[in-house]
């Protein structure tokens, strides 16, 4: 895994890549790039005051919005909202060190220009920077950017924008667009448009609230999902929204779960969520518990044993009441008759690793619901090094080793019924797990069943660094499954030396998008390179516009801002997949 992340961990471990080609008879979609981050910042070092410009007459351009982080489509137009500096914003509870430089992108961290006039910032928000809210005219293909209309409105809402991690999600409804996203100050902020004229309409925060990232419109009402406490790390709400152009911030709980709620889609007559599991949270690089122990290897450190395993706390699926019984849609009777149908325990053998899957997109399609998993870059290896500290640096790199997955993609029928069946259509057989009363109580890795058989292949669509399957889509008939590719930030933009005697191929860069083209057949490649851009690290949303997708990229490489034409940029990007 990265050299750059991991250099209390040792030697790169590079695992095999299989390259799975599209068929030259298959159907196929045209890319076009609709915009692109702009270079918004002047760089002249670490801890050096930003220079006036762009243009820059001193340092170098920095681009620091990377993700389009919430998407939504309001008639002939496209809204969204961006996040700034994503890779370097670490949650609450995680340790920040040095600064991180290359050519690629810089986290500046207590350092930055930001921090240093504000000391009682913590480290962890030293590359903040405010989202910022686009609209994009589908009929003119016209970018314009509707941030003042916030921080123009008043002085509460442009503080409020301004302590905004990032506008993480959007919906489209009734009249009304909606952004939100986590407040740096807790709760989560939301900030409304009118979605037929542009008005602004005003913001709130929730404050009952911690995180938010997707919405749904299912049997004509919109839900949203969330988390509660610490980074949404406690528990999970799904609200239902109740507002209008008049009331736009009026929600009623509808859902009450023991994890925070990732995505949401309806299926099947009722609502279904995946989970993130409990006190593990998303976006960090480097958790703290591993450097902690990993900087002292030898250490006797004596074993903990694992926390009695409650499978309500990991990753799941949740289904909720039909939609159609009683009152119209879920309401607040429904929050505590949701089931849940599916958990990581199923599929990862390893009890400590599992405790860190993350599941991302899920859609229904061809009459079955399909999900995928996510994982966080060492977040499993910093769990397991809590609950099992290697003695040895070559316990350590075993560790490392033992710990990584690619995302798994399931896909289930009759789900919590008498006739259920869930398939496992990419995944392994075997993963490693973890015996600590092997080798007189010193521990060992070995091969374990999952008892599944995948369908079709092995993780990550046969990639390793695929990470996530991030983002799932119906449009034309096709499901379509957005990843995040950890390769070039793990490899660092270079081909590493094989370990002797590996059989591989060279990794790709850049996120990937699969598509399914019937329920009967396997996910086939649509691109595999980040639609043209090798920083392009993720496919973190997308929208549905009859057989056409809109797509947003996550980008975070912040100093990639050459402008000769041909060379790969940083920031976010819209995208556009058509049918052909």
């Amino acid at each position: 895994m990265p050299s750059r992340l991991l250099a209390a961990f040792g030697t790169l471990i590079l695992l095999p890549v299989l390259a799975t080609p599209a068929s030259a008879d298959t159907p196929s979609e045209s890319i076009r790039l609709l915009a692109k981050a702009a270079a918004d910042e002047c760089f002249a070092g670490v801890g050096v005051d930003y220079p006036p410009g762009p243009p820059c007459a001193e340092g170098q351009p920095k681009v620091n919005q990377s993700y389009v982080w919430g998407l939504a489509q309001a008639g002939r137009r496209l809204w969204f909202g961006t996040g700034a500096n994503v890779l370097c914003l670490k949650p609450k509870g995680y340790q920040v060190r040095e600064p991180i430089l290359n050519d690629d992108y810089v986290c500046e961290f207590n350092q930055s220009q930001p921090a240093r006039n504000n000391p009682a910032w913590p480290a962890t928000l030293g590359d903040h920077r405010a989202p910022e809210v686009y609209t994009y005219d589908l009929a003119t293909e016209r970018l314009t950017e509707r941030t003042a209309d916030i921080t123009s409105a008043s002085p509460a809402d442009a503080n409020l924008l301004n302590t905004t991690a990032g506008l993480r999600s959007a919906a489209a409804h009734q009249g009304v667009v909606l952004l939100a996203g986590p407040s740096v100050l807790g709760g989560v902020n939301v900030f409304a448009f009118d979605g037929i004229t542009g008005r602004y309409l005003g913001s709130t925060n929730l404050s009952a609230y911690e995180n938010i990232r997707h919405w749904v419109v299912a049997a004509g009402v919109l839900y949203a999902g969330v988390g509660v406490g610490i980074n949404g790390g406690e528990a999970g709400k799904v609200l239902r929204w109740t507002g209008d152009r008049t009331t736009p911030f009026s929600f009623t709980e509808v859902a009450d779960l023991p994890t925070q709620v990732a995505d949401l889609t309806e299926h099947q007559g009722r609502l279904y969520v995946s989970t993130w599991p409990k006190a593990v949270v998303e976006g960090s690089v480097a958790p703290s518990p591993v450097s902690t122990v990993a900087t002292a290897p030898g250490d006797s450190g004596t074993p903990l044993a694992p926390p009695a395993e409650d499978v309500n706390d990991l990753a799941s699926i949740w289904r909720s009441p039909l939609l159609a019984v009683g009152t119209p849609g879920l309401n607040p009777e429904d929050a505590g008759n949701w089931t849940q149908v599916w958990s990581a325990a199923e599929y990862e053998p390893d009890p400590v690793v599992r405790r860190a899957y993350a599941l991302g997109g899920l859609a229904s399609f061809g009459g079955q619901l399909y999900w995928g998993t996510m994982h966080v870059p060492l977040q499993a290896t910093a769990l397991h090094v809590s609950v099992y500290p290697p003695r040895t640096p070559a316990q350590l790199q075993a560790t490392v080793q033992n710990t990584q997955r690619a995302f798994a993609v399931f896909r289930g029928q009759n789900l919590g019924g008498a006739h259920e069946r869930i398939e496992t259509l990419y995944g392994e057989s075997t993963l490693p797990a973890f015996d600590p009363a092997a080798n007189n109580g010193v521990g060992a890795w070995a091969p374990a069943p999952t008892g599944v058989t995948p369908v079709y292949g092995g993780s990550g669509f046969g990639d390793p660094f695929n990470l996530y399957a991030w983002k799932m889509a119906v449009a034309g008939g096709r499901l379509y499954i957005g990843t995040m590719d950890f390769a070039y930030i793990s490899l660092e933009g270079q081909m590493p030396t094989p370990p002797a005697g590996a059989t591989t191929t060279p990794p790709t860069f850049g996120s990937d998008l699969w598509a399914f083209d019937g329920s009967d057949q396997p996910a086939r490649a649509v691109d595999t390179g980040g639609f043209g851009n090798p920083l392009n690290q993720g496919v973190r949303t997308m929208i549905v516009d009859g057989t056409t997708l809109y797509v947003g990229m996550a980008n975070p490489m912040n100093l990639r801002t050459d402008p000769t034409p041909g060379v790969p940029k940083g920031g976010w990007e819209l995208i556009r997949v058509s049918r052909r």
